[in-house]
């Protein structure tokens, strides 16, 4: 009981982040505002949206949101607000155009490239072994049966 307890308290934490006063009176204006913040990251928390953060500026954030939302701004528009005010840093998946496709394309360029560094050191150290002579063929063989 104790651990259905604890998990039903670690599933509902992000449904504590947004404060009742901010829920919005239309559901689905509240609805689009939830899934547009599932894609806007804290800038105080790095790596968490606004919806689960209980940062100031993530709610700062909400609320912007929702009021842009309220004044007719499609998504794309309330969004592109939020990027021009803050910065891209808001975005948990950056765009794939201008500057940002160096980082997209850096990991797996530079994965191939040290897999390209690895399989030719490993086709270089097997080229430079050397066949064993007769005597120590017989050395070896002398020690493996002892």
């Amino acid at each position: 009981m104790k651990r259905f307890l604890l998990i039903l308290l670690l599933l509902g934490g992000p449904v504590w982040a947004v404060d009742p006063s901010e829920i919005l009176a239309d559901p689905v204006l509240e609805e689009r505002a939830r899934d547009l913040s599932q894609g806007l990251r804290c800038p105080v928390c790095r790596n968490e949206n606004i919806d689960e953060s209980n940062a100031a500026l993530a709610q700062e954030l909400r609320i912007l949101l929702r009021e842009r939302l309220v004044a007719g701004d499609t998504d794309a528009q309330a969004v592109d607000f939020l990027v021009a005010r803050y910065g891209e840093f808001v975005l948990l998946r950056p765009t794939t155009d201008g500057a940002n496709i160096v980082l997209w394309l850096a990991a797996p360029a530079l994965l191939l490239i040290a897999l390209g560094v690895g399989w030719s050191t490993i086709r270089a150290r097997r080229d430079t072994t050397e066949a064993l002579s007769e005597s120590e063929k017989a050395e070896l063989e002398k020690i493996l049966r002892s």
